[in-house]
């Protein structure tokens, strides 16, 4: 996790993208039914943020916005990079 000179805590989720960490209510992985449907949904609303780079993925990101970001990093990484 790295602070901002604003205070502001953002979190790495791959290439070089970030996402606000108070920004963030969970970190699921992609492959269950339910997720799935939260993923479409999202993405038929305009809330769905692709930052895979074109790579298979690995995690979905839900923000307090109703956003869905898709992450090519794992759940694991991206729960530890928040934890640090």
């Amino acid at each position: 996790m790295k602070k901002t000179n604003t205070g502001l805590s953002l979190i790495n989720i791959g290439f070089g993208n970030v996402v606000a960490a108070n920004r963030i209510i969970a970190v699921v992985a992609p492959e269950s039914s339910p997720v799935r449907r939260i993923r479409e949904e999202a993405g038929q609303r305009g809330k769905l943020v692709d930052a895979t780079q074109g790579r298979k993925t690995r995690a979905l990101i839900v923000t307090d916005s109703d956003h869905i970001i898709l992450s090519a990093l794992q759940v694991e990484t991206i729960t530890q990079r928040f934890r640090s």
